[in-house]
């Protein structure tokens, strides 16, 4: 029987425009035994149109592009029965790929093509944030908009600098978010610059987690909060945890937690995977274990 491989291209990904790297990724594919069908995104929404109409007839889906484009293409699959997702293959061509790093996915088309024939299924857990999905983290505060705002020729440019650059332009209006949170039971309600519950080892191109307390499939979110400062000297030692990323040290909150629950009377945006996503007075955050299975 012959193996069916849907490959969900984003030809505006990435620093290079080059595409000969992507037919040597085909090629491999179809060396190794796939009917591989192309598809290419021409604008938002395309990749998860793509994974969700056509994704139960394929045994893989291998998406290329950014972080992004693995977003689309994950929320399309969801939205077929668990039995009936075909596995998920990963080319990252963005800017960052936070997620590729986590996994040490290459970021050689040919390498990550060479990988996905020869690898075997990883079983990945994925997050469900009210009615939307994501894959590695949703955030809010500090940073979070410039993940979703830097625009993509900055991001193919300069990479993570990009958001660096986004994100200080927001140092002038940095403040606080007063925030309620419970996270599986446990309760906090304060002041905070930036929140994150992700399920990566690398937090926006910026932030990096202990790979040893991360596990993609335990049904377990890592919830990181940094509260807000009182005094020069919390400041400081905010900065400092953050830069030996000792994220269990001054003052800051990690945990390590399967539901979240975040309600707050303020305009607060959220970044998922990098996408933009409305403020809303409540917002619940669950983990769906198992939910998909990743060749690596």
């Amino acid at each position: 029987m012959v193996k069916k491989l849907l490959f969900i291209v984003n030809p505006r990904a990435g620093r290079t425009k080059s595409r000969a790297p992507l037919f040597d990724a085909v090629s491999i594919f179809s060396d190794a035994g796939f009917l591989v069908c192309v598809r290419c995104t021409a604008g938002r929404g395309d990749a998860t149109r793509f994974a969700a109409e056509e994704g139960a007839d394929y045994d893989v889906v291998v998406c290329s592009g950014g972080d992004g484009t693995l977003n689309e293409t994950m929320m399309g699959l969801m939205r077929l029965d668990r039995e009936k997702r075909p596995l998920l293959g990963y080319l990252p061509q963005g800017s960052t790929n936070d997620f590729a790093s986590s996994l040490n996915i290459s970021g050689n088309p040919v390498d990550a093509a060479d990988a996905i024939v020869h690898g075997s299924p990883k079983v990945l857990d994925v997050g469900r944030f009210q009615e939307r999905c994501f894959v590695y983290v949703a955030s809010f505060g500090a940073f979070a908009k410039s993940s979703y705002s830097a625009s993509q020729s900055a991001k193919n440019a300069l990479g993570h600098f990009a958001y660096i650059l986004e994100g200080m332009k927001d140092l002038n209006t940095l403040r606080p978010y007063r925030v309620r949170i419970d996270a599986d039971g446990e309760v906090f309600d304060g002041e905070y610059l930036f929140g994150a519950i992700c399920n990566s080892t690398s937090i926006g191109g910026l932030m990096r987690l202990d790979p040893e307390n991360v596990v993609l499939d335990d049904g377990k979110f890592e919830l990181l909060l940094v509260p807000s400062p009182k005094n020069p000297i919390e400041l400081q030692n905010l900065l400092l945890a953050l830069l030996s990323q000792q994220y269990e040290q001054g003052g800051l909150i990690f945990r390590h937690v399967s539901h979240v629950r975040v309600e707050t009377e303020e305009e607060l945006s959220w970044s998922l995977d990098g996408e933009y996503a409305p403020s809303e007075p409540t917002v619940e955050i669950e983990n769906i274990q198992g939910a998909l299975d990743i060749l690596l």
